[in-house]
């Protein structure tokens, strides 16, 4: 069988570990990266042994014939790159943040019901080998009912005036940084593993006065099934951890046959209910990319959709539940209340100084 032909958009920081996801798997050949700066887009070709380099997505489209275009850009430039793709009926991955705010999200899923084209958001975390490992976990029983779910992100990049410059510098200017660039991942993530948020509640603030954002905060998640989730983030503190990126963070997943716990080794340690804790023995990926390959375990779950008809997780479509999460967690903190997503309108949040503290 053919190989499926990818077509990457944007050669960013971010974009060399799904070059490298790409390369590693077997169905697909990446016949070119289209980026504005030609120079940038022909160091991450040679890196990954990519032939084709172009600086417009048209030409680019013309000359490659994708199977799949793989969008990695900033927000702003995501309509009209879905828009290309999808009027040539091309599957497409697009990076998060999904779109400018929630209606263009909303704008841009429509646009993929139209054309009948796979739209899916590159949202990694829940692809995470330790979150699916969790997953696997919860389905075989061993936890029993569940509790609750905590999450603390400590990455350790966010102090000083030069925080995220070297890596990302377009966060020191976001206006909506902690939930709307970070905290989605464990939106999305909590949602795989307890079921959909029935309300939230959220404390937001800003630490480092260098950036424009939120970088820290509380958000309480309550779950349709009873149980209950606690986000703990703060981008300035670090964890014990020899690589702090690799997890981000610390988590516990609580139910009644016990606590499964992640440390920032990426390892897992089970303690059943009034019994020792020991280490849970798994797969934890390759330690040489970002979260344990999570960006590959993506594409591969792309690939077998369009390969093999396998269902799709993180469809555009689905994807907008986080979002409307996302923004219930921004009017909670303006507005200082919980909010219940059964009677909350996501298309005209109170975006105000949710993070201006």
């Amino acid at each position: 069988m053919a190989r499926l032909r990818v077509l990457g958009v944007g050669a960013g920081y971010f974009s060399q570990f799904q070059y490298h996801g790409w390369r590693n798997i077997d169905e697909v050949e990446v016949v070119g990266i289209v980026n504005r700066d030609a120079a940038r887009a022909r160091a991450m070709a040679t890196r990954f042994g990519i032939d084709g380099v172009y600086d417009d997505l048209e030409a680019a489209l013309d000359a490659t014939r994708p199977d799949i275009v793989d969008i990695i850009t900033p927000p702003e430039t995501h309509r009209a790159y879905v828009a290309a793709t999808l009027a040539r009926g091309v599957a497409t991955i697009c990076q998060k943040p999904f779109g400018r705010d929630y209606a263009d999200a909303l704008a841009l899923a429509e646009m993929a019901d139209r054309a009948r084209a796979p739209l899916v958001v590159h949202e990694n975390f829940r692809w995470e080998p330790w979150y699916r490992e969790a997953r696997r976990l919860i389905d075989a029983g061993t936890l029993g009912k569940l509790h609750g779910v905590a999450f603390r992100l400590r990455p350790g990049d966010g102090q000083g005036p030069r925080a995220y410059l070297d890596r990302q510098p377009y966060f020191q200017q976001m206006p909506l940084f902690l939930v709307r660039e970070t905290a989605i991942h464990w939106i999305d993530t909590f949602r795989f593993l307890m079921g959909e948020v029935r309300a939230v509640y959220a404390c937001l603030r800003r630490l480092n006065p260098a950036i424009a954002g939120e970088d820290a905060g509380i958000i309480v998640f309550e779950f349709d099934g009873g149980a209950t989730g606690l986000f703990d983030g703060n981008r300035l503190n670090d964890h014990v951890a020899s690589n702090p990126r690799r997890t981000m963070g610390e988590a516990w997943l609580e139910g009644s046959g016990g606590v499964l716990r992640l440390d920032g080794e990426a390892r897992l340690w089970w303690k059943p209910h009034q019994r020792p804790e020991a280490e849970h023995a798994y797969d934890r990926g390759p330690d040489d990319t970002f979260g344990g390959g999570a960006c590959e375990w993506l594409q591969r779950h792309v690939v077998a959709h369009l390969v093999r008809g396998a269902p799709l997780e993180n469809a555009a479509r689905d994807y907008l539940a986080n979002l409307r999460v996302q923004e219930a967690v921004y009017r909670s903190a303006a507005e200082g209340r919980r909010i219940e997503l059964a009677s909350f309108d996501p298309s005209a949040p109170a975006r105000a100084a949710a993070a201006a503290a």
